[in-house]
């Protein structure tokens, strides 16, 4: 499925990938490989046995993608996807079957005059290496369906760096299951991996999306229709290599000639998942409603969705991975200024300067400290711009009602704008018009000091909960400066204007270890519900343990040690009061 975080141009193709090139549930095995996985026990699944969606999991879409700033979602999708789409459902052609149905309609929603379903399993769900199948049907897609299960990295990075994987899709354009040979389209199923490759940035391409599927073959052909039938798809996954199959009556064939070569670090992040039914789009040849024919209703039915270990591989991680900053004070560039936490360049941050044909290095000293961000302008009338980018994004929810406060020194007839991004690639841009005081910075041209409330800064469409770009400035389209200057910014502070906050979510929980022996620790929970323990002894294999729950408490004990042994754990359990899935941060523990 092609991602639905990014934009792409009219003209975009893919482009086959030139290079070569979340915790270990168990050690890495010497030779393990794809073509001959040992696969181990199950490590978690989704049955779609309950009476509704489990929303600990997964996540409804209700929207076009105009409520992202990404109106067809990147593909020029047909669809509205609405929650009233989906339901777990007995399966009317396998008895004894229940499922998910995502069903496809023509219904009106708006300027959408189609609606299906959608769902995802971000911020609750991540999946690193090990065998992922999924056990599915898809309906009768003729012209203009396109089902999909798919996955999307966490990575903080946007799209196509943060990696794609796409286990299966249906319903491409004719001419890609013609030449195949297939008799119709759903005869024809096929698999993709879209990540960053720098020989994919040409024009026309613009986001540099490299695509496994351009010029390789990375699909099957099957004999018998797979419409309205269940058949299984695989993704063999190690941090070297990527295997995709189909299972159809028990016969299992590669989607691709041979493994695919991990060749990006993207694709041994975790990711989340994804499972659709599209209608029309980019993919199709429908790119307006007037071309669909597939008939409507129609149903893709999702069975189960499984994890399992792969040649002692895999781990499911549960939970929002992306904890919120406590409030107070949250540093993006600063040396002296007491934080709560902050961004260290070169180490949690990234430093970039946009346009070096007009900008360069500075020398303005420091503002406070030893550190400045200096820059210099030598082209007039060329833009300029740079700013200060996360390694990971940040969730700063507790500065809602704060202010972005920066020093900045630069002469008073320069016109620039402050902004941030989120991993969405929504941003929002504030102005400092030429000689004119805005938001306390006065302009001299001395060093001074800007304050932005953060409500103003990220705007209607930037989630502060994922931000990425926590820092950017740029020249202003139609105000470029005339003649060259130096620039600086330094103390660069969220200020949350409180220090009261709920603390975040994996610090939290009635947690704790108990020493029962010299051989054995116990692992202890009061959650009242479910609980998990993650453990290593000696920074050796992670154990994943479902513990025992009595009443409210949750235990497990863990044998084999001895004094000296230092175990590091910690927690993923359901918190009932607030339902949802917390992850405990790390903790050790040595025996006595």
């Amino acid at each position: 499925m092609y991602n639905d975080k990014q934009k792409r141009s009219a003209n975009w193709k893919p482009f086959h990938a030139i290079t070569a090139g979340l915790l270990l549930a168990c050690g890495a095995q010497a030779g393990a490989s794809v073509t001959s996985p040992q696969i181990g026990q199950m490590i978690w699944s989704e049955e779609f046995n309950d009476s509704t969606l489990n929303t600990a999991t997964w996540t409804a879409s209700d929207g076009n993608g105009c409520q992202i700033n990404l109106c067809g979602y990147g593909n020029a999708e047909l669809e509205y996807y609405s929650p009233n789409n989906l339901s777990i459902v007995d399966v009317p052609f396998e008895a004894g079957t229940r499922a998910l149905a995502i069903k496809a309609l023509r219904q009106t929603i708006g300027s959408n005059v189609f609606t299906s379903g959608k769902i995802d399993s971000k911020n609750k769900v991540q999946v690193q290496y090990g065998m992922i199948e999924i056990r599915m049907a898809a309906p009768n897609v003729q012209t203009g369906l396109w089902p999909a299960a798919w996955l999307l990295g966490t990575s903080p990075q946007t799209w196509p760096r943060n990696g794609e994987i796409d286990i299966m899709e249906q319903g491409h354009k004719a001419a890609s299951w013609q030449t195949a040979g297939a008799s119709s389209p759903n005869n024809f199923v096929g698999s993709n991996v879209i990540t960053w490759q720098q020989a994919a940035c040409v024009p026309g391409n613009e986001s540099c999306a490299a695509s496994t599927a351009w010029q390789t073959k990375s699909y099957v052909v099957t004999p018998t229709s797979l419409a309205n039938r269940f058949v299984k798809y695989r993704l063999y996954w190690t941090e070297s290599e990527m295997r995709f199959t189909i299972i159809d009556n028990g016969v299992e064939r590669d989607m691709y000639n041979a493994p695919l070569p991990v060749n990006s670090t993207a694709l041994q992040a975790p990711f989340y998942m994804l499972l659709n039914l599209a209608v029309g789009g980019n993919f199709t040849d429908a790119a307006n409603a007037s071309q669909v024919t597939a008939p409507l209703p129609a149903t893709m039915y999702v069975d189960y969705v499984r994890v399992y270990q792969l040649d002692g591989k895999g781990s499911v991680k549960v939970g929002n991975q992306t904890v919120p900053e406590v409030a107070g004070k949250f540093g993006v560039f600063t040396d002296n200024t007491a934080t709560n936490a902050k961004l260290v360049a070169g180490t949690s941050s990234d430093i970039f300067l946009w346009n070096g044909a007009s900008s360069g290095a500075g020398n303005t000293p420091p503002y406070e400290g030893s550190n400045v961000i200096a820059w210099a302008y030598t082209a007039p009338n060329q833009w300029f711009g740079g700013g200060v980018q996360a390694r990971q994004a940040r969730d700063l929810t507790n500065y809602r009602n704060g202010s972005l406060k920066f020093r900045i020194k630069i002469p008073a007839n320069v016109a620039f704008k402050i902004g941030v991004g989120d991993t969405y690639t929504n941003q929002n841009w504030v102005n400092f018009p030429a000689n004119t005081t805005a938001y306390g910075l006065v302009r001299n041209g001395d060093w001074a000091q800007g304050s932005i409330p953060v409500s103003t800064l990220i705007g209607s469409k930037v989630a502060l909960q994922s931000l990425l770009d926590v820092f950017m400035i740029s020249s202003i389209d139609g105000s470029l400066p005339a003649s060259t200057f130096q620039f600086a910014l330094d103390d660069i502070v969220y200020d949350s204007g409180t220090t009261t906050t709920n603390p975040p979510p994996s610090q939290s929980g009635p947690t704790s270890v108990t020493q029962t022996s010299s051989t054995t620790l116990q692992f202890n929970t009061t959650t009242g519900s479910w609980a998990d323990v993650h453990y290593t002894v000696n920074n050796g294999a992670q154990q994943n343990v479902r513990m025992r729950l009595d009443g409210t408490t949750n235990t497990y004990i863990a044998g084999g040690l001895k004094i000296g042994d230092v175990v590091r754990y910690s927690f993923t359990y359901w918190d009932t009061a607030r339902n949802f899935a917390v992850d405990t941060a790390q903790q050790s523990y040595t025996m006595k």
